[in-house]
């Protein structure tokens, strides 16, 4: 396992300021109510202790052959449904979406191997991940990957109420094979997956999921 780079400055920021706290309760309470000091230490420990498991990075075998679509993201499944995509592949689809809490990893992963034909940052408001809008209202990221086959997955990042920052890492005319980072998402959020109507759907509403490792859909 290791920690993502967008968590480097976050993380020694907050554990200088825990050993600043977790001091200044030992220095205003000394020995004489160590009980207490080492109670009131817990806080700011356990607080950097979940700031360090949201950016770790931990090592996964990528699954799936080449017309398996991996999840991008870990988290829990909130929707499978056939919808029409907009922005891009402007016809209907069956949109995946994979909610992150703030306890998951938060990078995000190329699902399958595949050109990136269309790449596009939106702006937008910061509704809670699960509101129905939040897929074309919220800040937000769209990457189309086209396969060998010709086939095209829309993949799309969210920001959510407390999430407020999103990372995109992918260019588009480039080839990325699947497991390939793109993206990073700032305590927690959202990633929608847009296949064509003919995949098989391997995965089940409020299921929870790995990246890399779960299989999302057969194309």
């Amino acid at each position: 396992m290791r920690f993502h780079k967008e968590g480097y400055v976050i993380m020694t920021t907050a554990a200088l300021i825990t050993g600043v706290i977790v001091a200044a309760i030992w220095i205003l309470l000394g020995n004489s109510m160590g009980w207490l000091s080492a109670l009131l230490s817990l806080v700011p420990l356990v607080f950097l202790y979940l700031i360090i498991q949201f950016f770790r990075v931990p090592n996964r075998t990528i699954a799936g052959n080449s017309t398996e679509v991996v999840c991008p993201a870990d988290g829990k499944v909130v929707v499978i449904e056939r919808v029409y995509e907009p922005e891009f592949l402007k016809e209907d689809c069956i949109q995946i979406s994979i909610f992150m809490s703030p306890l998951n990893v938060h990078a995000n992963y190329v699902p399958i191997t595949g050109n990136v034909v269309y790449t596009k940052y939106h702006e937008g408001s910061y509704l809670v991940a699960w509101h129905p809008k939040s897929s074309t209202e919220n800040e937000r990221s769209t990457m189309v990957i086209e396969t060998s086959s010709k086939k095209r997955v829309l993949v799309r990042q969210i920001a959510g109420a407390v999430a407020r920052r999103i990372c995109f890492y992918a260019s588009p005319n480039h080839l990325y094979e699947k497991g390939d980072e793109f993206g990073f998402i700032k305590f927690g959020s959202r990633v929608d997956v847009f296949l064509p109507l003919d995949a098989h759907i391997n995965v089940s509403l409020g299921q929870k999921v790995k990246n890399r490792e779960d299989i999302l859909a057969t194309l």
